[in-house]
């Protein structure tokens, strides 16, 4: 029976207002454009449909309206109305009616359930005491955050415990916004490892050490037997072998259940775990009625993921409009990034295909596990695993059932080692699995007029939802630009349309201060990414926006960044006190050698005249820094794009050919430049003569004493491209040398590309090294005394960021390690004495199974 309103239109009604909601809305809007369908969305909570799967960014600092899906516009379109805080309370499948929770009767032509799901909390006593949470909804978040800061404000010097209970994803994603909280939080899984549907045994293992190296306890083949309170509220909670841990807060993430109750109620048959049965139409038994997303059981089986549930919407949309659309199946393939950690899997993960062989690489020291599953031949991929390092998921994922044309191991290389092309993609392959995109719609979305990140993830959806596909999305937008010719896009993100330089000099003009404003200004008004974030977080630090652990910045930054320190691969930390123009006193040496043998750190001299002292566990870094910042000694900055040193000989003062006071003039140019932030390290080197000890020219600013004073050479660097620094300007005296220095350094930080060093930003500046002469010495854009003024407030401005950190207390209680035993080593650091120190043991020398990166563990033989 098929109706229409007084309009003309067939009536679409859609019971819920989650992103499955948004999707159907979206494919479905050629007939409501044409008039043709009018529909209605009825969501049971209070605003529009929202991204769930970034939920988690509401706890650093976001506005809930940011997650939102669809504008104004996209609501307010002709033939779509959507209706918040409706709830539909029954459905009479014969008058085709829904009734609503105010008694209002609703009718429609074509129903379409997408009621979701809701969190499952276990039947444990104690489940409802004030301070028990899930983590579902905006509501359920913002109700959490609410709690925890209340219990902050009423006693701000104590530690609050948080207990997740649920290991997989959504667990992962809860304890890390209780870290976010503050609040020192455990996990409790009562599978034997972590995410256990996404991850194997070695996966499991290097996750969770991963996990734990960030500061969460995780209780694995365990289960909650209690909640116990005090006053009310959430005290303990114990474990089903009586063991009890504190807990202010306790969040539930024990999965969840469909929300099919209207469905029943209405007599339609749902499966033995729930979800209304659908055909492969995702129509259910009555044909005017539809369900599509978590509340849909297709197949005999409830998926909970976004994939599916987009497949479903856009099924759904095509039947209506008079398509032979069909659900194609499910890709449950999972890219995630949980508390800094890389996860991915995808495929047949778990290798249960007939005659599946693995290819694995396991570094357990690195926090690396990698997992290929090949066909018996090793050359077709059915899938994978990847803990601590997914770099390769955009490349693979799309070569599931396809022959990768290479040795499968050459994919398993360590992080920073290039993995093999994966050649041209063939266009049926699928590159967004969130949305169904291939490799054929990309390009010919680029064939079609679309030359930026933007515009192709408009026109094709690639990249809306989780993301992951991005780079390879990115890889294929310009290689089809290239291949027509046209100009590729200089834009720093799909998030910024301006490169870096740009969006430098806007947030300058500005005066922004918060990477929520920029963004909404300057940027898409989106979450951002892990491009544009710490990008933004290094121009607002060399704007001089304060403490880099401060407020929204903290979330900005990297992982060394994030603690202040170099993480070692054993997971510990190297510390690296300022030696300005590497001279120590011999007070200052005995400090620092009195701190390496209490903390019992190995200690070795840098190539850049310091000491560096390593294996320093994440709790002991606080109590470092107090013994060498009340000695004298401030970060050397060795964790950030920063400065990092000034090398120097000790030139007139000692050396018999020195010309001029080397050391004095880079302990000059060391204290002038400590802590400046820019695109990326800085490092300078002053010789005092022309035989060049201090190694200057091999820096990014190297200055050479004269017998008229000093030559400056900029743009050489070491590393993976070594070059050599060019002469910029002869014979400066002091004054002249110190002033060219600051305009290059300034000029550099506003002009580079994103991770750009001197060098390749000096060999792409258009002029070269006579534009830059002409700027800096001879003032040709008139920007001189804008770049002086800069250097200038940064010399005045700067401020030690250890000190800092050392009397600011929420800052500090960021360094915990493990939160039932602080003070204890972990006991998986393992050392040997070498030389007599100790160095981490070499991968052999543990007890843990390392494979090479080729090692078939089942089905097959070894090669």
């Amino acid at each position: 029976m098929t109706t229409t309103n007084t309009h003309g239109a067939r009536r679409i009604v859609v019971i819920g207002g989650g992103m499955v909601a948004h999707r159907f809305v979206e494919a479905i809007r050629p007939g409501t454009a044409s008039g043709e369908l009018e529909v209605t969305v009825l969501a049971d909570e209070p605003r529009a449909p929202y991204d769930r799967v970034a939920l988690t960014t509401y706890f650093t600092g976001r506005d809930p309206q940011s997650l939102s899906l669809g504008d104004r516009e996209f609501w307010n379109a002709d033939g779509v109305r959507l209706r918040t805080s409706c709830r539909a309370t029954a459905i009479d499948r014969a008058s085709r009616q829904i009734t609503l929770q105010d008694g209002a009767q609703l009718g429609y032509d074509h129903l379409v359930l997408a009621t979701g799901s809701y969190a499952f909390t276990p039947p444990i006593k104690g489940n409802d005491i004030d301070g028990c949470f899930v983590y579902r909804t905006i509501d359920d978040v913002a109700s959490l955050r609410g709690y925890v800061e209340e219990l902050r404000k009423e006693d701000p010097d104590r530690v609050l415990n948080g207990v997740v209970i649920g290991g997989g994803l959504l667990g992962l994603e809860a304890a890390g916004a209780l870290q976010a909280l503050g609040a020192r939080s455990r996990v409790v899984e009562f599978a034997p490892r972590l995410m256990p549907i996404q991850v194997d045994d070695g996966g499991g293992q290097a996750l969770r050490r991963l996990i734990e190296q960030l500061g969460v306890t995780v209780h694995t083949e365990t289960a909650s037997s209690r909640i116990h309170g005090r006053y009310g509220r959430v005290h303990q909670v114990e474990f089903v072998n009586s063991d009890r841990v504190p807990a202010d807060v306790v969040v539930f993430a024990t999965g969840v259940r469909p929300r099919d109750e209207l469905a029943r109620d209405a007599g339609l048959p749902t499966g033995e775990r729930g979800g209304v049965i659908v055909d492969d139409r995702c129509r259910t038994a009555d044909d005017a009625i539809s369900a599509i997303g978590e509340v849909a059981c297709i197949d005999g089986a409830v998926w909970g993921l976004v994939a599916p549930g987009n497949a479903m919407a856009e099924v759904t949309a095509n039947q209506l409009l008079g398509g032979d659309g069909t659900f194609p199946g499910v890709d449950a393939s999972t890219k995630l990034k949980l508390l800094g950690v890389d996860v991915a899997s995808f495929g047949d993960a778990f290798g249960q295909e007939s005659g599946s062989l693995e290819v694995v690489y396991a570094d357990p020291v690195a926090g690396v596990y990698k997992k290929l599953v090949m066909s018996d031949d090793a050359r077709t991929l059915r899938g994978g695993i990847l803990v601590g390092d997914a770099s390769a998921y955009a490349a693979l994922r799309p070569m599931v059932g396809r022959e990768l044309g290479s040795d499968p191991a050459a994919y398993l290389v360590p992080e920073g080692l290039a993995a093999p092309g994966t050649g041209d993609l063939p266009d049926d392959s699928v590159v967004c699995s969130c949305n169904n995109v291939t490799a054929g719609t990309i390009r010919a979305s680029v064939v079609d007029g679309a030359h930026d990140l933007a515009a192709v993830k408009s026109c094709t959806k690639a990249g809306t939802s989780c993301g992951s596909c991005l780079p390879m999305v990115k890889n294929l937008m310009i290689a089809g630009l290239e291949a027509a010719g046209v100009e590729v896009s200089k834009a720093l993100c799909e998030h910024f349309s301006m490169s870096r330089a740009e969006l430098f000099a806007a947030v300058s003009v500005s005066g922004l201060t918060t990477f929520s404003e920029i963004i909404a200004r300057h940027g898409d008004s989106g979450r951002g990414c892990d491009i544009c974030r710490p990008t933004v977080g290094s121009i607002l630090a060399s704007l001089g926006g304060g403490h880099i652990l401060s407020g929204e910045q903290a979330s900005l930054q990297d992982t060394n960044d994030h603690v202040l320190a170099n993480l070692q691969k054993d997971g510990t930390y190297s510390v690296v006190p300022r030696i300005p123009g590497g001279e120590i006193t011999p007070d200052g040496l005995i400090t620092v050698g009195e701190i390496a043998r209490d903390f019992g750190l190995y200690t070795k001299i840098t190539g850049g005249q310091r000491i560096d002292l390593f294996g320093a566990r994440i709790e002991e870094l606080p109590l470092i820094w107090r013994r060498l910042v009340d000695a004298g000694f401030e970060s050397g900055h060795a964790y950030g794009k920063s400065l990092r040193t000034v090398k120097s000989c000790v030139g007139s003062s000692w050396c018999r050919y020195g010309v001029q006071d080397s050391t004095s003039m880079a302990i000059l140019l060391e204290n002038r430049y400590r802590g400046l932030r820019a695109p990326h390290k800085l490092k300078l080197g002053v010789s005092g003569c022309a035989r060049e000890c201090a190694e200057a020219r091999g820096k990014d600013a190297g200055v050479i004493a004269t017998d008229k004073g000093w030559n400056l050479y900029v743009g050489g660097n070491g590393g993976f491209t070594p070059r050599h620094a060019q002469l910029l300007v002869e014979d400066l005296d002091d004054e002249s040398l110190i002033r060219t220095i600051d305009r290059f350094f300034m000029y550099y930080i506003r002009t580079a590309d994103r991770l750009q060093r001197t060098a390749a930003w000096l060999e792409n500046l258009e002029g070269g090294l006579e534009h830059l002469r002409s700027v800096v010495i001879d003032d040709s854009l008139g920007i001189a005394a804008d770049l002086d003024a800069a250097m200038a407030r940064h010399v005045a401005s700067y401020s030690d960021e250890w000190r800092d950190v050392l009397t600011d207390p929420a800052k500090l209680s960021q360094f915990t390690s493990f939160v039932n035993a602080p003070d204890v080593p972990d006991p998986d650091l393992a050392y040997i004495d070498e030389r007599s120190q100790i160095r981490p043991v070499d991968p052999h020398q543990r007890p843990v199974l390392i494979s090479g990166p080729r090692i078939p563990v089942s089905g097959g033989g070894v090669s």
